[in-house]
């Protein structure tokens, strides 16, 4: 009878749980990022005969609404695909208020750089879960993700203008953890970074590499919809040399990212 009355006793709290810290089969996670982009844009070239590198640090004039999106696909216990997307377009302009002088060259007032920095991150990871249990689960990732980006210079001081652009697009592989938390079936807590070296893809001139790391806290209303709130940052750490000269990027996006989840 005691037995019996513990068998029954286990059951009913197993089954008060939930399966799984990640029951869902499907997840779209759509939604924006109010990213701040900061960074510093690099050049290295001739001008006048003369060598001359310029660096300046570009905050973009302030934070962006940027689209951001991320689904799930679970088709075992701890086997997952997990997709991602990303995309930044912005660019920034400075005018020189007074002329400079060094050596024998004058830049005049009115002469000015123009940034544009474009930005776009999509890809696919397997996700398995090393550890799985009802209110937690860890995950190793490993996938394929296409990188975009594109920088752009534009100045003109007096009779000399330099235009130079750098930009590439390929696939490299990527290597990731994730963590997720489901203390109950309201709330889910997802914590992920991923990176990747642009030597493990065809990036053709460029070196460098993009990491990526970002924390969201979910509330579902019902078992389909609910709405997320976290934090996204990205750092990008590129340059290309040709034979114009050396352009580099080192940007970094970060901010708040909020949106509505729809699970199945």
């Amino acid at each position: 009878m005691k037995k019996t009355t513990l068998a029954l006793g286990l059951a009913g709290a197993l089954a008060a749980l939930p399966a799984q810290a990640d029951d869902d089969r499907f997840v779209f996670r759509i939604g924006a990022m109010h990213a701040d982009a900061q960074g510093t844009l690099s050049a290295g070239t001739q001008f006048a005969g003369q060598p001359y590198r310029f660096e300046q640090d570009f905050d973009f004039g302030g934070a962006e609404l940027v689209p951001r999106g991320e689904g799930l696909f679970k088709f075992g216990d701890r086997h997952r695909l997990l997709f991602n997307y990303f995309n930044y377009d912005k660019d920034r302009r400075e005018t020189l208020d007074q002329a400079i002088s060094f050596d024998d060259i004058t830049i005049p007032a009115g002469s000015f750089a123009k940034a544009e920095a474009q930005f776009e991150l999509a890809g696919a990871v397997y996700d398995y879960a090393v550890v799985e249990t009802p209110t937690t689960s860890l995950g190793l990732q490993i996938g394929v993700q296409y990188a975009k980006l594109e920088a752009r210079l534009h100045a003109e001081a007096g009779p000399y203008r330099y235009q130079d652009r750098a930009g590439d697009d390929s696939y490299a592989p990527v290597v990731g953890l994730r963590w997720t938390a489901s203390p109950n079936d309201r709330w889910r807590f997802v914590v992920q970074g991923q990176y990747l070296n642009a030597d493990w893809g065809n990036f053709g001139d460029y070196e460098g590499d993009i990491s990526r790391a970002n924390a969201i806290a979910e509330y579902r209303f019902t078992e389909r919809f609910g709405v997320h709130l976290g934090y996204d940052w990205f750092r990008i750490d590129a340059n290309r040399s040709g034979r114009d000269g050396m352009l580099g990027l080192d940007q970094r996006f970060k901010g708040p990212i909020a949106g509505v989840t729809f699970a199945f």
